[in-house]
């Protein structure tokens, strides 16, 4: 997920936050403060994000042909494993942020009923207007070598 410019508005922040569940007044108003993974919902700004929804396109996730996404198929599984945030200064309401993305580690491990294990660190850089570092943040993802036997 890269987002070409990500805007911090103080609305999305707000909705971030009732989303999550936290009334930390931080997160509230024109001087608010970002919560802490709130650079996530960058994705929704990336034109590219596979899982977001285009207007007018067909959509996999809901209804009644509700399912995978086809570019997920495959002959094994994935998922998400791993989520870590490093920040050099807190995301603030008024921020505009542009994301970069560049590959991480791999490594594999063997799995005892799905065979070979292989992860995958994507590391995603954000900076503000000005240029500077402010957040990045390691995803890990892990893909199976074939389905689980049941």
């Amino acid at each position: 997920m890269v987002a070409p410019r990500f805007p911090v508005e103080e609305g999305h922040v707000t909705a971030f936050a009732r989303a999550i569940g936290d009334a930390n007044p931080a997160y509230y108003g024109p001087d608010a403060v970002a919560p802490a993974t709130f650079v996530q919902a960058s994705a929704q700004w990336d034109p590219d994000y596979v899982l977001r929804p285009t207007i007018g396109g067909e959509w996999w996730g809901s209804g009644r042909d509700a399912g995978s996404a086809p570019q997920f198929a495959g002959s094994g599984t994935g998922l998400h494993a791993e989520q870590h945030y490093e920040y050099a200064r807190p995301v603030r309401v008024g921020d505009v942020l542009t994301a970069t993305a560049k590959p991480g580690r791999t490594w594999e491990k063997e799995g005892r009923r799905a065979g070979k294990l292989v992860f995958t660190e994507t590391v995603v850089e954000f900076h503000d207007q000005h240029g500077e570092l402010v957040v990045t943040a390691r995803g890990v993802g892990v893909r199976t070598e074939r389905p689980v036997e049941q």
